[in-house]
């Protein structure tokens, strides 16, 4: 009887178990469309003036400033190809005294530091990119080696003690189809979305759990 007992226990917890993992992958479906959307939108809009004010995710803007190469952060990226480098991150200034970052591109790791991928330009210029939210960095991602200029996610109290500059919260993406090196990272609607086949077979298991338990009741 105490068998019987905590057998049924434990399918009652793993059913619960599959079905809530199914359950959350439907929501991470809709949260991945919804995404899919909001950047097909921002792809698909013309460029406006960009201002600290603009929350708008995947917005292109167009800005005018300088850059500023002394408070330039390096932050570990792979490139397409699965080859580690790094995003140089530069900030800017634009003409209404407004601080932003912008994503310029990626290098190679050899390429850190090297004055030949910042622009000889010092007067103000103007750049077309893509707006993007900075998202917070996962539990398993390293901390930022702020002194030899190695990042790992964007902390924007690390920004302030480095640069002694506040930011917000959104970076733009630089959109620059001459420039090589850094070379512009692309923000497409080409993103994994799986999450049906997940939440499919997380229900499947549920239900082979369902029979196999009905078959056991029924032999017993």
């Amino acid at each position: 009887m105490k068998k019987t007992f905590l057998f049924q226990l434990f399918v009652i917890f793993f059913i619960t178990t599959f079905c809530a993992l199914g359950t959350w992958q439907l929501y991470r479906l809709q949260w991945k469309l919804d995404l899919i959307s909001e950047i097909t939108y921002g792809l698909d809009s013309s460029p406006i003036e960009y201002s600290n004010s603009i929350k708008k995710n995947y917005q292109r803007v167009t800005i005018k400033g300088k850059y500023y190469y002394d408070k330039q952060i390096y932050l570990y990226s792979l490139n397409d190809s699965g080859k580690p480098g790094y995003d140089v991150v530069t900030p800017f200034r634009t003409n209404k005294n407004e601080n932003v970052l912008i994503n310029r591109g990626w290098i190679i790791k050899e390429l850190k530091d090297n004055p030949s991928i910042n622009l000889k330009i010092d007067s103000e210029i103007k750049i077309t990119g893509i707006l993007r939210e900075i998202y917070k960095p996962n539990i398993f991602k390293p901390n930022n080696d702020i002194k030899n200029n190695i990042w790992f996610s964007i902390n924007l109290e690390d920004l302030k003690e480095t640069t002694g500059e506040q930011f917000n919260e959104f970076i733009i993406f630089l959109e620059d189809n001459q420039a090589k090196t850094p070379l512009p990272k692309k923000i497409s609607i080409d993103v994994p979305n799986n999450h049906l086949k997940y939440a499919i077979t997380w229900y499947a298991i549920s239900i082979s759990i369902i029979f196999y338990y009905l078959y056991f009741r029924r032999k017993k």
